[in-house]
């Protein structure tokens, strides 16, 4: 099995607080109600909601994947950190065992936050990660993150 990891941050004006709730801690609710043309839901399969929890999310037709599940591995709130892994699902195809992921959000100097992110993508066997596959999904990733900033810019009150 191999390993390949690939790191980014990138600038947010929402505080870090904030935007680990939406996106992190209560994304099962907030992205199939932003999203409903992709994500059809998202449910809690195992544990409740902390560390050991696995999550399912089913997609729609309109998108190329059924369903996928995330392992939770840890929740830190007060530091607003997530590690999880995908560990089962269509999107992993045959190439791929899991993908290892890191989310942190950080105050940023003058506010909003900084979003630090680590994907360690770990192969079957002695294939290589394909950098357009790996490159396509962190851009519809990245598609949800500014889905979840600009409902929290357009509402104020929202997870605050």
């Amino acid at each position: 099995m191999g390993v390949t990891s690939f790191t980014q941050e990138f600038p947010c004006p929402i505080s870090p607080a904030r935007m680990f709730r939406a996106l992190i801690v209560e994304s099962s609710d907030l992205i199939p109600r932003l999203l409903p043309q992709f994500i059809k839901s998202v449910e809690l399969v195992e544990g409740d909601g902390g560390a050991g929890s696995i999550e399912r999310v089913n997609f729609t037709e309109a998108s190329h994947f059924k369903y996928l599940k995330h392992r939770i591995d840890e929740l830190d709130k007060e530091n607003f950190l997530c590690r999880y892994a995908m560990i089962e699902g269509d999107a992993l195809g045959d190439k791929l065992d899991s993908i290892d992921y890191e989310v942190k959000f950080e105050a940023a100097t003058g506010g909003g936050s900084i979003c630090k992110m680590t994907s360690k993508y770990n192969t079957k066997a002695e294939f290589q990660v394909d950098e357009e596959e790996i490159k396509a999904g962190k851009e519809k990733a990245f598609a949800i993150y500014k889905v979840v900033e600009a409902y929290l810019l357009e509402n104020l009150h929202a997870y605050a």
